[in-house]
Parts: structure tokens; C-alpha cells; sequence
């Protein structure tokens, strides 16, 4: 999985594979066996790829079809948002904060369930 979403993320950039092992400090010839399925990162060069595209190592690796977790958190965080307080006469700083608020409590509560388990 990890080869087809890194050559998808790659094209989507509009990044050969020689520039993207410029940006990343490594050669065409890495980008080259990790695109084919030959090879796969190190660790810290996963990482690299995940910041570098702003995406979960999870969503590089196929463990999720989620790109960024925070993005969706506060996709959901705007649909609790608009369907509960509709109705409030809020400013629209006040909005901003209530939507982050809520993105935060949902993101603490994911923490102190998996604390849990």
C-alpha cells in the first residue's frame, strides 16, 4: 500500500521522483524501490514522507484511509458544531473558538479512552 499512496501523493505534487529525493535529502533511486514495493522506509524517513505530504504515517502505510486525523477531527468538529448551535447568536471569533473547543474535547477524550484500554 505504502508504494501506491506514496507515488499517488508524489504525482498529486507534481514531483518527479528526483526532485521529491531533493526535498527529502535521499536518492531517486530510494524513492524509485519505495514506489515499486522493493523497499520500504526506515522509521525516520517514514516520517519524513509524512510531514513532507502532511499526512499519517498510518494513511502512508494503508492502515487507515484517513490522510491527516486533525483535518477530520475538525471536519467533525464543524458538523457537531453546525447541527448544535445553530440557533446561538455567537460572533464569529466566538464560532471560531467554539469549533476549536470542540475539536479539543473530542481529541481529549480519544486520549483517555485509549488510556483505557
Amino acid at each position: 500500500m505504502l508504494s501506491i499512496r506514496l507515488k499517488q501523493l508524489r504525482e498529486k505534487a507534481n514531483l518527479t521522483q528526483k526532485e521529491l529525493a531533493n526535498k527529502l535529502e535521499t536518492s531517486q533511486q530510494n524513492i524509485a524501490f519505495w514506489e515499486s514495493g522493493k523497499r520500504n522506509p526506515k522509521y525516520e524517513m517514514l516520517k519524513k514522507l509524512s510531514m513532507f505530504f502532511n499526512v499519517n504515517p498510518d494513511y502512508l502505510l494503508g492502515k487507515t484511509d484517513i490522510k491527516n486525523p486533525i483535518e477530520h477531527q475538525l471536519e467533525n468538529a464543524e458538523l457537531l458544531f453546525r447541527t448544535t448551535v445553530k440557533d446561538l447568536d455567537l460572533t464569529p471569533a466566538q464560532q471560531e473558538q467554539f469549533k476549536i473547543d470542540i475539536a479539543n474535547f473530542i481529541e481529549e477524550r480519544k486520549k483517555l479512552f485509549e488510556e483505557d484500554k
